[in-house]
């Protein structure tokens, strides 16, 4: 496609954007917008991109933790520094590559070249889980902590531009939470096998199996991100490029993001999805600990991660419904909500036992499809709201929210290592076993519940404050600045 053909098909866009800047928002806007409707043969590929980047959500949230403090030897503060400090440099890179991304397609009429950067995530994948032989405690740390920064950025790379995809196709309101709607089935794929693979296949705890683990999934992560590239090419050359906003020399990435940040509606949801984040990966974090200490069965984690992750393919379509029929913010305030009642019905886990336990688990698994769904759906809504403003640039918005994810992957995992350091854990090594003190096995289960049900708290009451949907659910209806 070329850069001339695909500024023309933008501008014919910004012009049926412009035209919907009054009471009814997108829906005025969506008539020329839905003769572009993806096909399903489109979305599938597209769509399979989503696997891998489960893998990568899961693998490391899932069993890092786990990993430096059972089998490396590493005390649970400087563990989760080791997590901590390779996220912070994440987050600031990816408002980077998001305004990288901008330029590229400006000059190019695609996203493509960071997509192939990032198909080199499965090496880093691989390396982060064979530490040398003789490595453990602060050196063994640095090892991990050195390949998750590698990895994160190579992951910006190809997450950044596959998930601005939606914002830049010439579709409404609706379709475009269709097209997400395929990414989370195929996404709950990835996270489901990963989830209940990965544990699985390291529960002796040995190294030489988080290897052999780690090779498995980086493979698979490696074909389904391919796929996922040929999905974006083949859907951008059936709905259209929308070519971001601003000319390179014009414009630097500071004043990209800095105009991103003033929209008051997107902050809301940023904020929001900081917190919202940082519960959910919290959560995939704590659950080996939850397992092994509250239930006494490690191998319960791979029961509770498909349960978890199951619902949730179930869960996106009816989200969907949800979506046409209440409105995107309503069905993310419900998700919230829910998954804050969920989390306080875990400190009941041992009492009820493993079924009901699982069946708690479940429904924080259908919350959390919707908190995937509708957060990630209404960031094109916000890029649509700026396009009317003649402020739209996709790949600044798509960096901002993707460094807020990559700050609620490093902010849940540490946040529980803290709530563990405060109960005195003690960490051990491959082999070893520690008898926990009572403090540390009370922190080890209010961290997982009180703690995530206060962040939800949180992100709720920041979401409210965004005003970006209609009240039927009709889309931005005025954009705030």
């Amino acid at each position: 496609m070329s850069g001339t053909g695909a500024a023309s098909r933008g501008a014919a866009s910004r012009g049926a954007a412009s035209t919907g800047a009054g009471s009814t928002g997108a829906a005025s806007i969506s008539a020329e917008e839905e003769a572009h409707r993806a096909r399903t043969g489109d979305l599938v590929p597209y769509a399979t991109g989503s696997v891998g980047m489960g893998i990568w959500s899961t693998v490391p949230g899932l069993l890092l933790l786990y990993f430096l403090t059972h089998t490396l030897g590493v005390p649970p503060f400087l563990a989760g520094l080791a997590l901590l400090l390779p996220k912070i440099v994440d987050t600031l890179v990816h408002p980077l590559l998001g305004t990288l991304s901008d330029r590229y397609a400006r000059r190019s009429g695609n996203r493509l070249g960071l997509l192939w950067t990032g198909l080199s995530l499965a090496v880093a994948l691989a390396a982060m889980f064979t530490v040398p032989p003789g490595l453990s405690g602060a050196p063994a740390a640095l090892w991990v902590g050195g390949w998750f920064l590698a990895g994160n950025l190579l992951y910006g790379c190809f997450q950044v531009p596959y998930l601005t995809t939606p914002s830049d196709l010439r579709i409404g309101y609706h379709e475009r939470t269709r097209v997400f709607m395929f990414r989370m089935l195929f996404l709950t794929l990835g996270l489901l096998g990963a989830g209940v693979a990965a544990p699985a296949l390291v529960e002796s705890g040995a190294r030489r199996d988080y290897t052999v683990m780690a090779v498995a999934l980086g493979a698979c992560m490696l074909a389904t991100c391919a796929v996922g590239i040929t999905g974006v090419r083949r859907l951008t050359a059936r709905c259209g490029f929308r070519v971001p906003e601003g000319r390179d020399g014009h414009t630097t990435g500071r004043a990209d993001i800095a105009a991103v940040l003033r929209d008051r509606d997107f902050r809301a949801m940023v904020l929001s999805y900081l917190f919202t984040g940082t519960t959910t990966h919290l959560f995939l974090a704590a659950l080996p600990f939850y397992t092994e200490y509250v239930f006494e069965d490690s191998g319960l984690t791979a029961l509770f991660m498909g349960a978890f992750l199951g619902p949730a393919v179930i869960a996106g379509p009816v989200w969907l419904r949800v979506s046409r029929r209440i409105g995107k913010q309503r069905g993310l305030l419900l998700s919230q909500a829910a998954f804050t009642l969920g989390s306080l019905g875990l400190l009941l886990g041992r009492a009820l036992g493993a079924g009901p336990t699982v069946a708690v688990v479940a429904v924080l698994g259908a919350a959390f499809a919707g908190l995937q769904l509708f957060a990630f759906s209404m960031v094109p809504d916000a890029v649509a709201a700026a396009e009317v403003r003649g402020a739209a640039t996709a790949g600044a918005y798509t960096g901002v929210w993707t460094a807020t994810e990559a700050a609620g992957t490093a902010v849940g995992p540490y946040v529980y290592s803290a709530v563990l350091a405060v109960g005195g854990f003690v960490s051990t090594t491959e082999g070893h076993t520690v008898a926990q003190s009572d403090s540390a096995l009370t922190a080890l289960l209010t961290g997982f519940t009180v703690v995530p049900a206060l962040l939800m708290t949180v992100a709720l009451v920041f979401q409210r404050r965004c005003a970006l949907d209609g009240p039927s659910g009709t889309g931005p209806v005025r954009a705030r600045t």
